[in-house]
């Protein structure tokens, strides 16, 4: 194995040896350090805390972009946030503005309807797949008011196990 690969797999702090890549229940990646592991119950890491976070490679999609018809790319942001975007739109770090094309569609939750009623106010409750892939029942009648920056109506949510 050549000395830059071997460097790649060793960690930056303590030189030990990098554990397998990990994907988080939202579809993240990461990779740590082999000394260190997760503590659950105390909620921080034991001995060597480095982790590489892993940006996952953009995917050609079967979609045309609607602007200047060049192909679109599936991303994930840094955040885990899903997006669509334009094969020719590029980021220029001098100038701090996009290259190409400038077609963006942020992935948006699913919704869908249920046949219960919320425990709360006896509305419709709803079932909701974030874009990250986390699912949750709440009211129907739970919004998000944009100018107060607060949600308003019922405030019935029930986070669902994977």
């Amino acid at each position: 194995m050549e000395n830059s690969q071997k460097d790649k797999n060793l960690c930056p702090k303590c030189g030990s040896v990098l554990a397998d890549v990990v994907t988080t229940k939202s579809g993240k990646q990461f990779q740590r350090c082999s000394t260190g592991t997760w503590n659950p119950d105390t909620r921080s890491v034991e001995g060597c805390d480095f982790i590489k976070w892993i940006t996952p490679e953009p995917v050609q999609l079967d979609e045309k972009c609607p602007k200047c018809g060049s192909p679109l790319l599936e991303m994930v942001t840094r955040s885990g946030k899903k997006m669509k975007k334009c094969s020719t739109g590029k980021w220029n770090p001098e100038t701090r503005t996009t290259d190409g094309c400038d077609y963006v569609e942020w992935a948006k939750a699913v919704v869908e309807e249920l046949d219960e009623t919320c425990p709360k106010c006896e509305s419709k409750l709803v079932m909701m797949t974030t874009s990250t892939g986390k699912r949750l029942k709440k009211c129907s009648t739970n919004t998000w008011d944009r100018e107060k920056k607060m949600a308003v109506g019922c405030d019935y949510v029930e986070w669902q196990k994977n």
